[in-house]
């Protein structure tokens, strides 16, 4: 690790404007994202005695081996640039905040001409209101079930939507009165959408004005002595307030806040979210992370900026309740209330209801720690003692934190491709794998140790020209991603002693002395060392072994998913590769109108010159030259079922 002292710049030249500052390891790489109101003092308070420092900070200053500002004008611009930064190079002492689980949504499709309600995860979309996230799925379902009874809306997939339109009879739900039936016209659009709007109004919290509505056309309807009338809307107002009873009343019907709880130790921290709105708790969202170089202020900081820097207006409520207020309080408030529109009260809770409910938040939190050590216990140990071993068995100065993994895939020499995997810290960091095309000798002909020297020497060179563009870019002050400048503590390869030493000869030819290589053989699961006349044979029950496996296993899956891929091209396109006249763009043309080589086969001359690009002669040497013309059968006696030679195959 570097002496922060090698770096630390001199105090005159760090200004005292606000700012965001990064620092950067060996490599380059950006470790730790921050900002600072003063950056002088924020930047100072890193380089002081580093024993002085919390072990966190400490270990992320000493990784680091130099550090950059840029000045902005407010704090509020920094809060955007520093929550930009975080996103574009996921510094890895920043916390990194991690759903537990994929979270569902009730969703209302407002975009569409018949708005749906319907169960929905993953990114949100333009034009649909959510409402969550709820723990379960059938949660959501529940509710629809319920509701449908008073806001008959669709729910439908646009498949049945359009069947039932087409039948002009509508589904099961449509017959029971809990769809309005709008895909056969009961209700139009208008007043499908209105119905929409209000189960919308009603999740959202006001639910106050339907049910006194309901009460009121009830004793209404029971005066006129309809009591049919009466006991539907008694039934409906049942159903309703069985969905209210789903979330305890816990705050005044108008308040509408988000409410944060934390439960940390000196590794991880774990975070819990209930969404309130209406004074009801309208969903709940849960991560764990680990935690680095950040305190208590800088976490909840960091989180608000994860969880509303992607959001609506719609999103941020009109209150957030956390148990500690960030630094920059003031900025973040200004920040959240520019995505609202609105102001937005950010504080500590100190008495009342909303205290009370950010205990229970802060319990959940706990709770949740608490499963997550019991889950992660082994697998983190695991981890470790499997680096651990590595290092002892193959005599490594550290433990490989980065390990690159290659393999190569072909058949029969052919369609060659490699492959590159990446785990850092005992995990896979599949945004940082790579593919390779192996363009083997003069011939094109290659084999297993000529494709793995091709492909370590292409990576190790790529990443000394990469490391070599960064000096430039930073003196230039430029910023460009790196796909390869980060140098791996150990390359393994898949394969014997062969494949071993034409890694180690690549990485000697472009100067990556520093890096250790071994590789897996399949057959009995030996690692080979370089220049090693045996094996070293690890336990079969090590967790070195089994990381070893893991890397192999999947660079394996990387490469072979690869080959394929490029094969099956291959294969589509041969048979028009050799029709002279035909270029890459009415290729393309023909089997985007066709589909497939089978069916340009099958195309007549006229379907041929429809294709852009084809003219009579070029759809004329097509045909001749995919065609395959029927062979006459031979003519067959009707009585005997001989086969009657013709005249010619008789003088024959």
């Amino acid at each position: 690790m570097a002496d922060p002292s090698t770096y630390r710049p001199a105090p005159g030249e760090i200004p005292t404007e606000p700012g965001v500052y990064r620092f950067r390891d060996r490599e380059g790489r950006v470790i730790y994202v921050g900002k600072a109101k003063n950056l002088r003092q924020r930047l100072s308070s890193y380089f002081q005695d580093v024993a002085a420092l919390h072990h966190r900070t400490a270990t992320m200053v000493r990784t680091g081996a130099s550090v950059e500002w840029t000045v902005v004008t407010t704090e509020v611009e920094a809060l955007q640039l520093e929550y930009a930064w975080i996103k574009e190079f996921d510094p890895r002492f920043n916390v990194r905040y991690r759903d537990d689980k994929s979270y569902p949504y009730l969703a209302v499709t407002m975009g569409e001409e018949f708005p749906r309600a319907m169960v929905m995860r993953g990114a949100k979309r333009k034009g649909t209101r959510y409402f969550g996230p709820y723990a379960h799925a059938w949660a959501i379902r529940e509710t629809l079930d319920l509701a449908m009874r008073v806001f008959p809306m669709r729910t439908c997939s646009t498949g049945v939507f359009k069947r039932a339109g087409q039948v002009g009879r509508p589904c099961l739900l449509g017959y029971i009165d809990k769809c309005s039936a709008p895909c056969v016209g009961r209700v139009d659009a208008a007043h499908h959408r209105a119905i929409a709007e209000d189960f919308c109004d009603f999740m959202a919290g006001n639910s106050g004005k339907f049910l006194t509505r309901m009460t009121r056309e009830m004793r209404q309807a029971a005066a006129e002595l309809d009591y049919e009338r009466a006991a539907r809307l008694r039934d409906d107002i049942g159903a309703l307030e069985r969905v209210l009873e789903k979330s305890a009343v816990v705050l005044p019907d108008a308040t509408d806040a988000d409410v944060f709880g934390l439960a940390e130790d000196e590794l991880e921290v774990a975070v819990q979210l209930f969404h309130v709105r209406g004074g009801r708790v309208r969903g709940q969202r849960g991560w764990v992370a680990e935690r680095d170089a950040e305190t208590t202020p800088e976490v909840v900081e960091h989180l608000l900026q994860q969880v509303y820097g992607g959001e609506s207006a719609e999103g941020v409520p009109r209150e957030v309740l956390v148990p500690v207020l960030p630094e920059d309080a003031g900025a973040l408030g200004a920040w959240l209330a520019g995505i609202r529109g609105s102001r937005v009260d950010l504080r500590v809770p100190q008495r009342g209801d909303k205290r009370t409910l950010m205990e229970t938040v802060a319990r959940n939190a706990s709770q949740s720690l608490a499963r997550h050590k019991v889950t992660r216990a082994g697998d983190l140990t695991t981890r470790s003692q499997a680096l651990q071993q590595l290092q002892e068995m193959l005599d490594l100065d550290d433990a490989p934190l980065r390990v690159e993994c290659f393999d190569i895939s072909h058949v029969q020499g052919t369609q060659v491709v490699g492959s590159m995997v990446v785990f850092e810290d005992g995990l896979p960091r599949k945004s940082e794998y790579r593919r390779f095309v192996v363009r083997g000798d003069e011939t094109g002909a290659t084999d297993d140790t000529a494709a793995m020297h091709e492909v370590l020497t292409r990576r190790f060179r790529r990443g000394r020209q990469e490391a070599a563009e960064r000096d430039q870019d930073v003196a230039e002050g430029r910023e460009r991603p790196a796909r390869f400048a980060y140098t791996p503590n150990l390359v393994v390869v898949d394969g014997g002693l062969p494949q071993v030493n034409a890694a180690a000869r690549a990485l000697e030819e472009v100067g990556a002395v520093d890096v250790a290589v071994v590789g897996l053989a399949k057959r009995l699961e030996e690692v080979w060392l370089p220049g090693e006349e045996h094996p070293v044979v690890l336990p079969r029950s090590s967790e070195g072994l089994y990381l070893l496996q893991r890397l192999r296993d999947e660079a394996h899956r990387f490469a072979i998913t690869f080959h394929r891929q490029r094969r099956s091209t291959a294969m589509t396109r041969s048979a028009l590769d050799a029709v002279p006249g035909l270029g890459e763009k009415r290729r393309q043309a023909l089997l985007k109108r066709f589909g497939s080589v089978k069916r340009i086969r099958a195309a007549s001359l006229e379907e041929l010159i429809e294709v852009p690009g084809i003219g009579p002669g070029l759809a004329a040497t097509v045909a001749a030259e995919l065609g395959s013309a029927e062979p006459e059968l031979p003519a067959v006696d009707p009585v005997t079922g001989e086969v009657v030679e013709d005249e010619g195959a008789r003088r024959g």
